[in-house]
């Protein structure tokens, strides 16, 4: 069956389908934690660890993916994981108790650590970059639209079900996707694995889960407690570790040499401080609306809908431009633009309309639109094809721990800007204050991004288009290579 369809066809919707389902995941929980709390009769706050375990569970996982991508194939890697999400989420939804949803919880965060960095290797295994930058005009959308569209789902399956349709919402959708990959997609390597580097695994893993709960538990247990300052602490240092023993070990768990190339260090420096302000913004937007204008939860959750519709409007232009201007001054101008509409969002206040300030994220999403993709495609212009499946890791641990970060620094933010009383309910000057620390930190980005030597990314000739006839005579011979 696989011959038929053909794998540049099967590949692309494997990965649309398992990022559109990981990132709705991980952007809907949080709407149903209070409904969770009424059923198991707990405070909002004794929830942390649902939304904690996920992040910290996926970062554990993160460093094995290519390892284990080169060691048993994308195919097989690719069904086991999407079928422990699927079961994982229906035992989310099934759980009688905390301890239970949260056990289900880190089996859903174990799974998708490996999910999102095995799709990205086999897209960037099967397609050219060339290809890759028409392709991102089809894999932005469950991208920008899957966390668009998250809390109004959550809002709804809560409002007219139960907390428990949040989680078995993913079952028939990963259910379709893994018999769709059990059909079509097809198993290819290009080269045998090697030796798995356990020590450095354990390190890596430790020290990412430990750094992932301090940032994602800092901003509500407090940076100075405790358990957040020893997981901080420790992890910082194991990572240091794992660090000098990844650059002392023939065969490391993550090839950090890959960042002594200038374009792939620069463009994932620039993912990391960039995802900071954009999804910063997207976490902040629906609070500011419930907290400083009095907003309902349903007007909350539908004010992020329109940056999806900027990010593909965007898309479609990057597309057309990206060989001819280069990623440079694409993503430069893009987080130009980021930082602009921060000081839009600053000036809004209680009598700001809900369409004006939809109107800025439509803004936002424009200028996010620029960043998100050429990022990707740039940072593996100079990455040779053995080392896909770790570049694709290494990217994947940079966005995650960007996108850790922004709630961090955001609710950081509020809480500073904030005194007595008013942390419950930060007062308007605080929100302001935190659209303008994000405005200061996409300033920096895009100063940066303007120095990156985009040569590499540029000299790639579009490839042609093919014809009909081509096109099936390339699909009748995909299947004989090995692409990933």
């Amino acid at each position: 069956m696989s011959t038929r369809l053909g794998q540049r066809r099967v590949v692309p919707i494997m990965a649309v389908l398992t990022t559109f389902i990981c990132i709705v995941d991980g952007a809907i929980t949080t709407v149903a934690l209070p409904s969770i709390a009424r059923q198991f009769d707990l405070t909002p706050a004794a929830l942390t660890g649902v939304v904690v375990v996920y992040p910290v569970c996926l970062g554990m996982m993160i460093p094995a993916s290519a390892w284990l991508v080169e060691r048993y194939g994308g195919r097989r890697l690719m069904l086991l994981s999407l079928s422990a999400f699927t079961a994982a989420s229906g035992l989310c939804g099934a759980a009688p108790d905390l301890t239970a949803l949260v056990g289900a919880r880190a089996l859903q965060g174990l799974a998708a650590g490996l999910l999102m960095p095995t799709s990205q290797a086999l897209l960037f295994r099967t397609f050219s970059q060339a290809e890759q930058v028409r392709l991102s005009r089809l894999m932005v959308i469950p991208q920008q639209i899957a966390p668009a569209i998250a809390p109004l789902l959550g809002g709804l399956l809560v409002t007219g079900l139960s907390w428990r349709w949040v989680f078995y919402v993913n079952v028939p959708f990963g259910a379709a996707a893994v018999l769709f990959g059990a059909l079509f997609l097809a198993e290819h390597r290009d080269h045998a694995a090697g030796r798995l580097d356990l020590p450095g695994l354990l390190l890596c893993g430790a020290g990412t889960a430990a750094l992932m709960y301090g940032v994602c538990a800092g901003p509500d247990l407090g940076w100075t407690g405790p358990p957040v300052l020893g997981a901080l602490t420790a992890g910082a240092v194991l990572l240091a570790v794992a660090v000098r023993h990844q650059l002392r070990t023939p065969e490391p768990i993550l090839r950090l040499r890959l960042f002594r190339d200038r374009l792939f260090r620069d463009t994932n420096l620039i993912s990391l401080v960039g995802y900071v302000p954009m999804m910063g913004a997207m976490f902040l937007g629906p609070i500011f609306i419930q907290e400083a204008r009095g907003g309902s939860a349903l007007e909350s959750g539908s004010t992020t809908f329109t940056e999806a519709f900027g990010v593909l409007v965007t898309m479609q232009l990057v597309g057309a431009v990206y060989h001819r201007v280069g990623p440079r001054l694409i993503i430069g101008t893009g987080l130009l633009g980021v930082a602009a509409v921060m000081v839009l969002f600053a000036t809004a206040g209680p009598d700001t309309g809900l369409w004006t300030f939809r109107c800025y994220m439509f803004l936002l999403g424009l200028a996010m639109g620029g960043v998100f993709i050429p990022t990707t495609i740039a940072s593996f212009s100079t990455v040779a094809r053995p080392d896909v499946a770790h570049a694709a890791t290494l990217n994947t641990v940079v966005r995650q721990t960007g996108s850790a970060l922004a709630p961090a620094v955001v609710t950081s933010v509020l809480v500073f800007g904030a005194t007595g009383q008013e942390r419950v309910h930060p007062p308007l000057a605080a929100y302001q204050l935190s659209y303008y620390v994000l405005a200061a930190v996409a300033l920096v980005a895009a100063l940066f991004a303007f120095t990156v030597p985009d040569g590499p990314a540029r000299t790639t000739a579009p490839a042609p288009r093919p014809t009909r006839r081509s096109a099936r005579r390339s699909d009748a011979d995909r299947p004989r290579q090995r692409i990933g």
